[in-house]
């Protein structure tokens, strides 16, 4: 099962559809279910595995351990947990271990903290004393021993494969029953061309969890997957590569997929994530939109160099932003943005005034807006741990929008502000107005952007999550709360939550029917075919006379392809 995690009130965030598919949920039930075909406990032994994703499926652990007990023997293994799930997932091994079952820990928060820290920390140690197994690096090839110890009851506290990444070529595919899928808001399910990454930022834990040397799937492998998922009904996928522009194999791969939409008639829609030197690879924009990708996701995270340039994030080029995102429009493939609050030279002010400048100058659709944290297994929280700076110890609230650490220039409700108003600043009736016009005049869907920018819009105003972290119809399950924490009264808790319930819904309600009416504007407007502004001017082909990448003439490194340029007086 991949669990969720708590909201600021201790209750499990969880939804009747969720938005974002879990792919290590995926990778584990393809390797339990070769597991199972192989008889890898011998040839009289059956394994039945159910796939959970607590986001959007209530975990019943009373009758989950009655059916493991009927069973005669069992385990529950919680996948890839983030750091911010690992309350979570040790709430729920806790009681599985009071009744007596195995468990097993994965995921980033346990692979990064053995990758980076010189000792356990106490959360880890926590599960060991309960008697939780921990489990860390990957899968593949592996599973079938841990089957067997479990079996044998010989279960070790610790399984360490961090220095021993397998290959991905010909790996066991990542697929989940339809069923699970099905939770899913528009049946998307996901899976990994490749693994690890090149680059080096300093705020991610893939380099140090997944290692820097890239492994592949090949596009046979690829063909594989999409079969297997298109014979249950299932065609839309998250690609959860970090960088797909990376991938050594993304031609063959989008080649293949093109002739499956292009000649077998496959209806696959695609999500990728990309860098932003994606564009400089000659075809790959235009087969991406080929092969099916209808969104991307880029890692801009700011557009002030000397911020990129300090977490190590070399690769971004501000000057060629809009250039990029231009080039994602052209194929009429809606473009998403990742934008870090909180480095190290960031203030109220110059936040404010960078929002701005990329509402005016660039033709991003979506920006979802994330605190800078460090994560346990980056190498931040590494130097942090190590040189003993204060970091928030309720991994709960290492969900990229809890402060976790001090700031050398904003307090921490200073932060938490600049975070919140992010929201409220980008997201204004006007500035989604100027989003859906720019789609019109670009060809894009108005009514997908227009629900999308609804819910990117509302879900951290409205519910109180980041809107990665959103679904349709919140679940609140009053048993459902954090260990440690008192149950409420019955007659205390359904009264609040059914006036929590109706004030939501008519907030959504509300929303919904403004950025209709904005809608319904934009396309009744018999010039919105003329339109255009700032961000959807060609660039020039020095890019000097781009006015944001003037405003950071002074912080632009002395690299090759830099444009050199004056710094702009009071910028």
């Amino acid at each position: 099962m991949k669990p969720s995690h708590y909201d600021d009130d201790g209750y499990v965030i969880q939804w009747r559809r969720s938005t974002i598919p879990s792919n290590s949920l995926a990778s584990v039930h393809g390797l339990l279910t070769e597991c199972a075909a192989e008889r890898v406990l011998g040839p009289d032994v059956d394994i039945a595995i159910e796939a959970y994703d607590e986001c959007n499926t209530v975990v019943d652990v009373a009758a989950i351990t009655r059916r493991i007990r009927e069973a005669g023997a069992g385990f529950v293994a919680l996948v890839g947990v983030q750091s911010n799930q690992y309350p979570r997932a040790l709430d729920l091994g806790r009681r599985f271990r009071a009744a007596g079952l195995p468990v097993v820990i994965g995921g980033f928060h346990v692979s990064g903290c053995i990758s980076m820290l010189p000792e356990l920390p106490a959360d880890l140690q926590e599960a060991l004393d309960l008697g939780i197994s921990l489990y860390a690096g990957e899968g593949e090839g592996r599973l079938g021993a841990l089957l067997r110890d479990i079996d044998a009851g010989q279960l070790k506290p610790i399984y360490n494969y961090l220095a021993d990444m397998p290959e991905m070529e010909a790996a066991t595919l990542p697929i989940l029953p339809r069923d699970v899928v099905q939770r899913i808001a528009g049946h998307y399910t996901s899976f990994d061309a490749g693994r690890g990454c090149p680059f080096q930022c300093s705020f991610c834990t893939i380099i140090n969890v997944q290692g820097r040397k890239s492994r592949y799937r090949t596009a046979d492998d690829v063909e594989a997957i999409v079969r297997a998922n298109a014979a249950q009904g299932v065609t839309r996928f998250f690609v959860t590569d970090d960088n797909f522009a990376r991938n050594r194999n993304w031609e063959p791969i989008l080649d293949r997929l093109i002739e499956l939409r292009e000649q077998h008639r496959f209806r696959i829609r695609l999500v990728l994530q990309v860098d932003t030197l994606c564009h400089r690879i000659p075809g790959f924009i235009e087969k991406a939109a080929r092969a099916g990708c209808n969104a991307v996701f880029i890692g801009l995270e700011n557009i002030n160099p000397e911020s990129l340039l300090n977490t190590k994030k070399r690769q971004n080029k501000i000057w060629e932003y809009r250039e990029m995102l231009q080039a994602w429009r052209h194929q009429k493939v809606m473009t998403w943005a990742g934008y870090i609050l909180g480095f190290p030279t960031d203030t109220p002010q110059t936040i404010a005034r960078d929002i701005e400048i990329i509402k005016r100058e660039l033709p991003i659709d979506i920006l979802e807006f994330f605190c800078l944290t460090p994560l346990p297994g980056s190498e931040d929280h590494k130097n942090l741990y190590l040189r003993q700076v204060p970091m928030d110890p309720d991994m709960n609230k290492y969900d990229l929008e809890h402060v976790c650490t001090g700031h050398a220039m904003m307090s921490k409700e200073e932060w938490n502000g600049v975070y919140r108003d992010a929201w409220a600043r980008y997201y204004t009736d006007a500035h989604v107005e100027t989003v859906l016009r720019r789609a019109a005049v670009s060809g894009l869907s108005l009514k997908k952007i227009a629900d999308i920018l609804t819910v990117f819009s509302g879900a951290s105003r409205i519910e109180g999550v980041h809107p990665l972290q959103f679904g349709y119809a919140r679940r609140k399950l009053r048993t459902q709360r954090r260990h440690g924490l008192p149950i409420e009264n019955p007659l205390l808790f359904y009264p609040r939550r059914a006036a929590e319930f109706v004030t939501v819904a008519a907030q959504w309600l509300t929303l919904l029917r403004r950025y209709r009416v904005i809608m319904k504007r934009v396309q009744a407007d018999p010039a919105a075919a003329a339109y255009t502004d700032e961000a959807l001017r060609p660039p020039a082909p020095d890019h000097a006379v781009d006015d944001f990448v003037k405003v950071f003439a002074d912080k632009i490194p002395h690299t090759h392809g830099a444009p050199v340029l004056q710094a702009s007086v009071g910028g």
